[in-house]
């Protein structure tokens, strides 16, 4: 297998605080400890991340605009020369920190699961949580709108749609709201939900895991002409089943490598992204050390004859409980079996 001196991306989901309560959430956000830093080890996490020399740097969560610091972290990483991209959900995006991200972040992503309240508040367990989505995307359609008025360049955001059964059907309405409401937008993104967090808790793989036939549809070219022919061609329309996600010994063999460096808040590095399992710390340890160790972790027999087998969706989401549970530590396996079940 090939080796990496440096990650293509780091990826740090910066705080485990959120106002959300999204049914799949992938960190367990807002149920758990936020697990953030003070300001100055945020901004040596920021360093390390620079000395990596990544392609990019994403910084998630949690809701990152929860950190009233965030725009000094995120300018430490692009004043280091590593472009950044910023997930949201648009909680209370002010417009100053709107012009300042502007001008911070490569990209801007806002998470949005469907065309209506109905649809994306119960994904997201928040009542007005469709409402503040809304609001920040007119926000960011203004700011790119003004920046470019003024001979600037226009403001990168997009959406972030997170396919599940039960908005599987409304990506060409998510297609046509956009269209209509913002002129600026560059991208959606329609992803399959992933088995990972609370998206692999008992129930939850037979009610909104997507199906085979879904997935299907998801990588059927035609389904993507269709969905690209309801906005503007100026806009760029992606679908994924996120499937390069798993590191599958085969996709690696294949040289489809997720090379990428997740890192918790606290500076913990995972050893694959949406995996439970760490392989040490970025704030006392060299990042290239590190680094290195979750190589090696991709290569683990377990690893290796667990993921071999997967074919499925369903097969995936028994592979990541297994991997989750053997390299967990016995915090991570205590929160495992306190997971309800869905739905609750």
């Amino acid at each position: 297998m090939r080796t990496f001196d440096t990650p293509d991306q780091v990826i740090w989901d910066i705080t485990y605080a959120c106002p959300m309560r999204c049914i799949h959430c992938y960190s367990e956000s807002g149920r758990r400890p936020s697990r953030k830093l003070g300001y100055s080890e945020m901004l040596r996490i920021a360093d390390a991340i620079v000395s990596m020399a990544p392609r990019g740097a994403v910084i998630a969560g949690g809701e990152p605009l929860l950190i009233p610091t965030i725009c000094d972290v995120i300018r430490r990483i692009a004043n280091g020369g590593v472009p950044v991209t910023m997930y949201t959900s648009g909680w209370q995006l002010s417009e100053p920190q709107a012009q300042t991200l502007a001008e911070l972040c490569e990209r801007l992503v806002i998470s949005l699961d469907g065309p209506t309240p109905e649809v994306h508040d119960r994904i997201r367990g928040r009542v007005g949580s469709f409402a503040q989505a809304m609001d920040a995307l007119r926000l960011l359609n203004e700011v790119s709108a003004a920046r470019r008025a003024a001979g600037q360049a226009a403001l990168s955001f997009g959406i972030d749609c997170v396919l599940l059964q039960s908005n599987f059907d409304y990506m060409q309405d998510v297609c046509k709201k956009a269209a209509v409401e913002f002129s600026e937008l560059q991208f959606i993104t329609f992803g399959a939900v992933i088995p990972a967090g609370l998206a692999n808790r008992t129930g939850f793989e037979e009610s909104e895991l997507l199906t085979e036939e879904q997935l299907g549809l998801l990588n059927d070219p035609t389904h993507a002409d269709r969905l690209r022919a309801l906005v503007p061609g100026s806009v760029e329309v992606n679908l994924t089943d996120n499937r390069f996600l798993q590191m599958h010994p085969d996709l690696i063999a294949r040289g489809l490598i997720f090379n990428a460096m997740q890192l918790e808040p606290d500076g913990e590095v995972r050893a694959m992204a949406i995996y439970e399992g760490t392989v040490g710390n970025i704030l006392t340890e060299p990042p290239t050390t590190i680094w290195q160790r979750a190589q090696a972790r991709w290569r683990d027999p377990i690893v290796v004859e667990t993921l071999s087998k997967v074919q499925t969706m369903r097969q995936w989401a028994e592979a990541a409980r297994q991997i989750d549970y053997h390299f967990g530590s016995e915090t991570v396996r205590a929160r495992i079996d306190r997971r309800p079940t869905f739905p609750a």
